[in-house]
């Protein structure tokens, strides 16, 4: 490892004064060699430096350090840079977004254009129109196209039926066959890195809690550890198996409904009723701890706002013990019915490569082979002093994308009873200091779609300069779009479903 390379831990944060500035071209041939000896990216964003003159670019990788350990490098980076896609596939959308916040262009990526069709960050200038009083309309873009005799386009969305966001689907198929899938979003781009800007404020938390609604928990648990990193504090004990037992509840409330909403999807009802039942029966667990069945108001830096006295405790035992029994008959059911296996298996494929050059992470890394769990290999908090089992397939289709989710869901049971068993006593916040100025935080947690990574750097008064969050759909809509290649353009709800992922997390 080089001497311009800098490592902290998860939860942990470093002085920016620790981390070397390299040139563009030093830190990418950094970036590059980390890759290729097995590293993966974790987030790479832009920042203006503090004259408010230069540009800089950070990016933050797992490299399989011991201990936790995540490494950070940083660059400078001029108004145009040569693109790295095509030696890390993984940036390609890192690399839209820099141009798009912040106005460096990346010469030479292989399929540029806007990512989110918002304002760029104040004080650069537009690189995508030369009119600087016109802003591009979302959706309005040059899409992919595939020539040829009785090829034809479909498209879907961005308008959808029921209660969804929207997200447009560009479908170049021969017959029924998906050649290529190009998926468009931003549609509901809320700008929420921007409101974070400056704090945090009293109106944050209640910010990260809505980035994604379904991962209430996962988003809030990582915004804490970041905070808590940076004010140089742990929370206490019975603070931190609350929240681990609170975003296993989550995903167990989510898994459980992701694998009804595949027996929907196949036509297996029993398994698509039950299962649709029993995720409010875990969303109810969530909100015995704190009264709020997505689990808002839980958590908070330094701890969590409600304690969890015995007899809470014992009425969660005794729920979850029955959740449990009827949870496993309804996945026996769909996993042992022919049916259903003639209708996942072979379906919608993302091979290891693929899923390795993209950076699938959470369910649809670890179904193409992936070992990457942050409880596992990058732990905080309670999961420090737990061995987490490894839930891997190497299939790469419907079927171990739900098989993974079955392994998830009786790990979390055993985990969310073990952990109500031992809760310790004692108090459930601690104060916190000031956060440490001029300094880099990392705040990384295996949401139930996978790794959620939030990254702030603070000023000199110790405010947040600039505030980074990676959603775990960030990486894996690009895995949705290759699992439908070669295949059926039916079969594209199926394989929807069995990703299951967020929009609005996308478009923070």
């Amino acid at each position: 490892m080089s001497a311009a390379t800098t490592v902290t831990v998860n939860g942990g944060c470093l002085p920016l004064s620790e981390l070397p500035i390299r040139s563009f071209g030093g830190f990418a041939t950094e970036l590059l060699a980390l890759v290729r000896a097995g590293g993966s990216v974790i987030a790479c964003f832009a920042d203006q430096a503090a004259d408010n003159k230069a540009l800089e670019i950070f990016a933050v990788l797992d490299t399989g350090q011991p201990a936790a350990q995540v490494t950070v490098l940083r660059g400078e980076l001029a108004d145009r840079n040569p693109s790295l896609v095509r030696h890390c596939p993984q940036l390609h959308l890192f690399e839209r977004e820099i141009a798009e916040q912040f106005g460096a262009i990346a010469k030479g990526h292989p399929w540029f254009k806007p990512l989110r069709f918002h304002r760029v960050w104040p004080g650069r200038s537009d690189a995508w129109q030369r009119d600087p009083d016109h802003w591009p309309v979302p959706g309005d873009m040059e899409f992919f196209r595939v020539e040829g005799d009785e090829v034809h386009e479909v498209a879907v969305g961005p308008v959808h039926a029921g209660v969804i966001e929207p997200g447009h689907f560009r479908f170049q198929c021969f017959g029924e066959q998906v050649l290529h899938l190009e998926i468009s979003l931003g549609y509901q781009h809320r700008g929420i890195e921007r409101l974070l800007a400056d704090g945090p404020h009293p109106t944050t938390c209640g910010q990260v809690e809505t980035m994604a609604g379904d991962t209430t928990i996962g988003h809030m648990t990582a915004h804490a550890h970041l905070v808590e990193g940076l004010a140089g504090c742990e929370p206490p004990p019975q603070a931190r198996v609350i929240r681990a037992i609170a975003l296993e509840l989550e995903r167990l409330a989510n898994h459980v409904g992701d694998i009804g909403a595949l027996a929907g999807d196949v036509g297996f009802l029993p398994t698509a009723a039950f299962c649709g039942r029993l995720r409010g029966d875990y969303l109810n667990m969530t909100a015995a701890l704190c009264g709020s069945r997505f689990g808002r108001g839980l958590i908070r830096p330094g701890g969590v706002l409600f304690d969890l006295d015995p007899a809470r405790r014992a009425d969660i035992r005794k729920s979850l013990a029955s959740a449990a029994e009827h949870t496993r008959g309804a996945i026996e059911l769909f996993f042992n019915a022919p049916s259903v296996l003639a209708r996942l298996e072979g379906v919608g494929v993302v091979t290891a490569r693929d899923a390795g050059d993209l950076g699938l992470v959470g369910i649809a890394g670890r179904a193409s082979g992936r070992d990457c769990d942050v409880r596992r290999c990058l732990p905080t908090g309670i999961y420090r002093y737990y061995e987490h089992p490894r839930l891997v397939e190497s299939s790469g289709d419907v079927h171990a994308r739900a098989l993974v989710r079955q392994l998830e869901i009786e790990a979390a049971i055993a985990f969310v009873d073990q952990q109500l068993t031992i809760l310790p006593a004692g108090e459930v916040t601690t104060p916190l200091s000031p956060l440490m100025p001029s300094a880099l935080a990392v705040g990384l947690v295996e949401g139930w779609r996978g790794r959620i990574a939030h990254v702030a750097i603070t000023d000199s008064l110790g405010r947040f300069r600039r505030y980074k969050v990676i959603d775990p759909s960030f990486f894996n809509w690009s895995g949705l779009a290759m699992a439908l290649r070669n295949e059926q353009i039916s079969d594209f709800p199926l394989c929807n479903k069995s990703f299951n992922l967020s929009y609005c997390g996308f478009d923070l």
